[in-house]
């Protein structure tokens, strides 16, 4: 396969370094010099472009992968599918629901395959965690956790990420997004929203902090927390059900080594019976999810984290954003 990335910034970066077989053909960024640096440390001397219709375009390019900041993020992937190209789409796929509709709409007129880069998935801990809950180890679930933060930098307050016209909001559409997803693909649609979106620390006019609590109409709860100003960065996604519970911690790098505990409970209750799972390798998220996009191409499926996925995450964000107004 022969890809072109739009957004060369940290982002596409990791995207770029995770094509396994595929080729780089072509990257586009607004910063023509960042597009260059990025094309002089891939090899095949890729096309570095400033123009990412131009990109879109080209008759070479079979996939395109959209690391764009948010609000371009739609856009980019509509006129990509339009021209028949299969898509991988940086989570969380547009600023709202509603941008989504026309990239839905084409993709089923065209045939394009979209894939939403819910990248967490594809950790090692969260896959097993997912057999181990499909094979009935913890029982019927009842409830998930989940906390996910960092604590910025110097100057995070004049990032893209901070300005809601480009963004769409803060840190609930940034790592929340992730754990919103997490959350539906362990429990399901969320009929009941609820949440709080206040800005703690940084002078900004979108929140640094979210609190979700999330309920399926089978009364299962999902209690979320994202944060800015997690000072630690911090990664925890707990399951539980009626036979046990499981325990995600870490994701690598600063986050920690990333480990599964299961807990099993006994007949007679008490402490219960614990297995570990630790994972001190690098983060391969990003290679496994294109890795499984090229196969959903091959293979002509759908992709697993869908346009429909990444539509539902951010019609909860919304009910949260639009709850938190005066």
């Amino acid at each position: 396969m022969k890809v072109g990335l739009v957004g060369c910034g940290l982002v596409g970066q990791k995207r770029a370094r995770a094509l396994g077989e595929a080729t780089l053909v072509a990257c586009a960024d607004v910063s023509r010099e960042r597009a260059e640096a990025l094309a002089r440390g891939t090899s095949g001397s890729p096309l570095a472009l400033a123009d990412w219709r131009a990109l879109v375009e080209r008759a070479e390019v079979d996939v395109v992968i959209v690391a764009t900041p948010h609000n371009l993020l739609a856009e980019v992937a509509l006129a990509a599918v339009t021209a028949g190209k299969h898509v991988l789409l940086e989570k969380p796929g547009a600023r709202r629901a509603v941008e989504l509709e026309p990239v839905m709409a084409a993709a089923a007129r065209t045939g394009a395959l979209v894939r939403v880069g819910f990248n967490h998935r594809h950790h090692p801990a969260v896959q097993r965690a997912k057999t181990l809950v499909a094979e009935g180890a913890v029982g019927d679930l009842i409830f998930v956790r989940g906390r996910y933060g960092h604590g910025g930098r110097l100057g995070y307050e004049k990032e893209w990420r901070a300005q809601a016209a480009i963004s769409g909001g803060g840190e609930l559409i940034d790592q929340g997004v992730h754990l919103i997803d997490l959350a539906r693909w362990f429990l399901g649609d969320f009929t009941r929203v609820q949440g709080a979106i206040p800005t703690y620390f940084w002078d900004m006019p979108v929140e640094d902090n979210a609190f979700l609590l999330l309920e399926t109409p089978l009364s299962q709860i999902a209690f979320l927390h994202a944060s800015w100003t997690e000072w630690k960065n911090l990664f925890s996604f707990e399951v539980f059900g009626r036979l046990g519970k499981l325990e995600i911690s870490g994701l690598g790098g600063s986050y920690g080594t990333e480990r599964l505990a299961f807990y099993r409970m006994r007949p007679e209750l008490g402490p219960p019976e614990t297995v570990m799972w630790e994972y001190p390798m690098p983060d391969r998220s990003w290679d496994i999810e294109f890795a499984q996009f090229a196969e959903d191409i091959r293979l002509r499926r759908q992709p697993s984290a869908s346009l429909a996925d990444a539509r539902a995450a951010l019609r909860v964000v919304e009910q949260i954003y639009e709850g938190a107004r005066p």
